[in-house]
């Protein structure tokens, strides 16, 4: 059974903890280096400002992954658009719907115009992607390449506030 929860401050040390995983799963495409303490450090303080909201997935239970919503603004000039900015799924819970359960969760709670950012270097998230927004949206939804900082991302929009 997948369940969802509103993570806040007071869950920092799991979010320091998923952030870690996911963290190591981008620094593929990233190209980010541990330190030289083993680990991939992050400071989610910035998690808890500016209208962020993190949602962590439960698969039994047990965490099996989370997602950090906040503003789209910067990228389409509404405040009230949505970003999904990190998304993550442990692997051991991968290709068993947590990922896309959790996207249609996000996208239900709030009916809004969406954007999905997703690194184009990052084989498998956008398929997962795609197949996700076209599961919520069918064909309802715009997808653009975008080169950003030396990068090439994808991004996938739609709005589901009508």
């Amino acid at each position: 059974m997948i369940t969802f929860e509103r993570l806040g401050p007071d869950r920092e040390a799991l979010s320091q903890n998923l952030y870690q995983l996911y963290i190591h799963d981008m620094s593929e495409w990233l190209e980010l280096e541990a330190g030289p303490d083993g680990r991939f450090e992050f400071d989610t303080d910035w998690l808890w400002h500016d209208g962020v909201a993190v949602t962590l997935a439960r698969f039994s239970g047990a965490p099996a992954g989370f997602a950090v919503v906040h503003s789209a603004k910067l990228w389409l000039g509404n405040e009230a658009a949505r970003d999904v900015k990190d998304f993550f799924v442990l692997r051991r819970y991968r290709r068993q719907g947590v990922g896309r359960a959790l996207a249609q969760h996000l996208w239900s709670e709030r009916p809004t115009e969406w954007l999905i950012r997703v690194l184009a270097a990052n084989a498998p998230a956008v398929p997962f992607w795609r197949a996700a927004v076209r599961a919520f949206r069918g064909r309802g939804y715009q997808e653009t390449v975008v080169a950003e900082r030396g990068r090439d991302w994808v991004r996938l929009r739609f709005d589901n506030s009508r």
